[in-house]
């Protein structure tokens, strides 16, 4: 497994960094974020163990189970929430993120500001957008941004910068299409914010996964988050 771990990290890293090169930027202004939901815990250990130290999440529960896995086997790595948040498992979510990449609504930043003060537990946030008519994807419509920002700025939770999901389809010509008109859009929208009001100065882009990272990081994103090409071939190697 941990060849095949290795032999799948390796290769992604070239592509973001040959994705990166080809848009005039350096590769390490792109941070992998590892997707591990779909693993056992003992895959998503060998992955940290590899040097990957950015895992994500999309269930609250998951998340915090394998946090305390990890800091039980004395590995300290920084969890991302990526998925939909409810406010009833905000606390829980919270206590433990590094990051929480789907801050999909005024009510949720104001439930989140409200438990970190309680908590005194301060994750970064994205502020995650709707680009896509995709009645499956969540997020904030532009127009509902401005309200949002004029709370978080100066609030309690670190403003990372945005997020956003190009829509899944079939067809590959089409998808690599509207990825790249969705994820240019996240992009021309960031350069529409302050960036002073940012963590850094600057608006980072959490956005493009496994089948669309290239034209996420042409188009700009800081953050990729990647799964099912990290751990290809893995079920054939075990079952061998």
């Amino acid at each position: 497994m941990d060849s095949r771990l290795h032999e799948n990290r390796s290769r992604l890293l070239a592509r973001i960094a040959a994705a990166a090169r080809a848009a005039g930027r350096a590769p390490e202004d792109v941070e992998l974020v590892a997707v591990t939901k779909s693993v056992p815990l003992e895959t998503a250990q060998a992955l940290f163990d590899l040097g990957v130290l950015d895992l994500g999440e999309n269930r609250a529960d998951a998340l915090v189970e394998r946090h305390a896995a990890f800091l039980a086997g004395g590995r300290i790595a920084r969890w991302h929430f990526i998925g939909h948040l409810q406010r009833n498992k905000a606390r829980r979510v919270l206590a433990v993120a590094h990051a929480i990449h789907s801050v999909d609504s005024l009510e949720l930043y104001r439930t989140l500001a409200r438990l970190a003060q309680e908590e005194q537990r301060f994750p970064g946030i994205y502020l995650q957008l709707k680009l896509a008519d995709e009645a499956a994807k969540g997020g904030l419509v532009p127009e509902e941004l401005p309200a949002l920002l004029a709370e978080a700025v100066g609030g309690p939770l670190p403003l990372f910068g945005l997020m956003t999901m190009a829509p899944l389809l079939a067809e590959p010509e089409r998808a690599r299409a509207e990825a790249r008109r969705t994820f240019e859009a996240l992009a021309a929208l960031a350069t529409t914010l302050r960036p002073s009001a940012f963590v850094g100065g600057r608006v980072r882009l959490s956005m493009g996964m496994s089948q669309d990272l290239e034209e996420a990081v042409r188009a700009g994103a800081t953050t990729v988050r990647v799964g099912s090409d990290l751990f290809a071939g893995l079920d054939e190697r075990r079952s061998a």
